[in-house]
């Protein structure tokens, strides 16, 4: 499966437990919302039912206070009830629309309510009668004997005060209910929201550390195999995968694959190439000790009948024959510097150049030999580098008070080396020219050379990723300066 499609199952799943999550608090919300309505109605309907209660009480007070007192007073209360008492059971009968019970009770409370208001107009109506005119007092007192006395209007407000009871009652009961159930459906929402949360950041983190392991453990075995052809080891990667990372791992093992088969051609190349030079080597020194010979028996056979313009010519031979020698030997050198890995040895460098000293510089020379660092390094290549700059600065060194200079400064990572001499010196112009293998200034200053030592030199420090250089002018002598890494 690819990369892409894991992690947009991983996502996908995360995304629908989140959508899910949202689905069940919007249905717990509602329920949530509708209980908190229902108790917010409920507060209303509870409220509503103790004015409605009050304002019955109030008027039964105050009918009574005019029936004992005679005071007119009284009655205002009376009156005020009788507009609101029905607008207040008009809002009770909205408050109430989804209970039958509840409206069923509130009917009986109004029917009720009406038979008492009867009940107390005719006596109020009578009473108000007998005050004004006492031929009427005998209405009053036949309701009063019938009605009053015989407790018709408190049996009438029982009713109403029981029903109101029974209404409060069930109230009461329902909205604890309704508490109750708002109380659990909080709770779940919590539980809920708490599970999915759990579930989400669950799959999150395992899909993650998942997807992320899988491309970690790839990915850190596409970069061993990488050290591993950087270290010359070209092994495969064993990747049955099929996603983004395949083309990768596969380019990888191609690569591997391809530099395998180079390096090997190469091993066999080189090898072919040193067995040549040594060849080519053996069959070109042969001949040249043969031309020696023959100058030599030359010398000896016809000492008396030559010339002494032939002497001189007879002589130039030799000193050729010793410089193809010595370029021979200087080209299998320089083909050996980056074939042969000579191996690492702690150096101390003030030693390796007493020594190098010793055995390249005149007893005439003055030299001098600064404070030196002891590396773990190649020691034969940088032994040969010295080599080559010290014997250069003796050719090119004529004067008897020759001086020769070695120094050296740590410049962070690697030590820079300095060997200056005070010789004739190079024209700036050649500064980058005496680099180049078989470039030498030799017919300049009359002085036999190969061409082959600085290149020898540039290569080594080449093949060591450092640096060289030349400081010089014509008669003020010259400064080479090159880098060499710690470790």
């Amino acid at each position: 499966m690819k990369l892409s499609t894991l992690i947009f199952l991983g996502f996908s799943v995360v995304i629908g437990l989140s959508l899910l999550d949202s689905y069940v608090n919007n249905l717990l919300s509602n329920k949530v919302n509708q209980n908190t309505l229902f108790l917010t109605n409920s507060e209303a309907v509870i409220r509503n039912s103790s004015k409605l209660h009050k304002g019955i009480i109030e008027m039964q007070s105050a009918f009574r206070g005019f029936l004992l007192t005679d005071e007119r007073n009284f009655l205002s209360e009376y009156y005020v009830g009788l507009k609101a008492i029905p607008a207040l059971i008009r809002e009770q009968h909205g408050l109430i629309r989804g209970s039958e019970i509840q409206k069923t009770r509130l009917d009986s409370i109004s029917e009720l309510h009406a038979q008492w208001i009867n009940y107390a107009d005719s006596l109020i109506i009578a009473k108000q009668n007998a005050l004004t005119n006492k031929n009427t007092t005998a209405r009053y007192n036949y309701l009063f004997e019938n009605k009053l006395r015989k407790q018709v209007g408190k049996r009438l407000n029982d009713k109403i005060s029981e029903i109101f009871r029974a209404f409060d009652r069930s109230e009461y009961k329902v909205r604890a209910v309704r508490r109750a159930l708002l109380s659990a459906s909080i709770q779940k929402t919590k539980t809920y929201s708490l599970i999915f949360i759990i579930l989400t950041v669950g799959v999150g983190l395992v899909s993650s550390v998942y997807i992320v392991k899988l491309i970690s453990r790839r990915i850190t075995s596409m970069v061993n195999l990488a050290q591993s052809i950087s270290k010359g080891h070209f092994t495969v990667l064993n990747d049955n995968k099929n996603d983004e990372l395949t083309s990768l791992s596969t380019s990888l093992n191609i690569m591997s694959t391809t530099l395998s088969t180079n390096f090997r051609q190469l091993e066999k190349r080189n090898s072919e190439l040193n067995q040549f030079a040594y060849v080519v080597s053996h069959d070109l020194k042969a001949p040249i000790r043969g031309i020696y010979n023959v100058i030599q028996w030359i010398e000896e056979d016809l000492e008396n009948e030559m010339s002494p313009q032939m002497r001189k010519y007879l002589s130039i031979i030799p000193q050729r024959i010793n410089r193809m020698e010595d370029l021979i030997h200087g080209l299998l050198d320089y083909a050996r510097i980056s074939r042969d890995k000579p191996l690492k040895e702690t150096v101390d460098v003030g030693i390796l150049l007493k020594d190098v000293t010793e055995l390249l510089v005149p007893k005439n020379f003055k030299v001098t030999i600064g404070k030196m660092p002891v590396l773990h390094t190649e020691k034969i290549r940088l032994e040969q580098v010295f080599s080559n700059l010290i014997s250069n600065a003796v050719k090119y060194t004529k004067h008897p008070d020759g001086e020769i200079s070695v120094n050296c400064r740590d410049i962070g990572e690697v030590y820079e080396f300095a060997v200056s001499d005070n010789g004739i010196g190079i024209d700036p112009k050649y500064n980058s020219k005496i680099f180049e293998i078989f470039q030498t200034l030799r017919e300049k200053h009359d002085k036999e050379s190969t061409g082959i030592g600085l290149a020898i030199v540039k290569r080594i420090i080449d093949d060591q990723h450092g640096t060289i250089k030349v400081l010089s002018a014509p008669g003020k002598g010259a400064a080479f300066l090159f880098t060499w890494a710690k470790t």
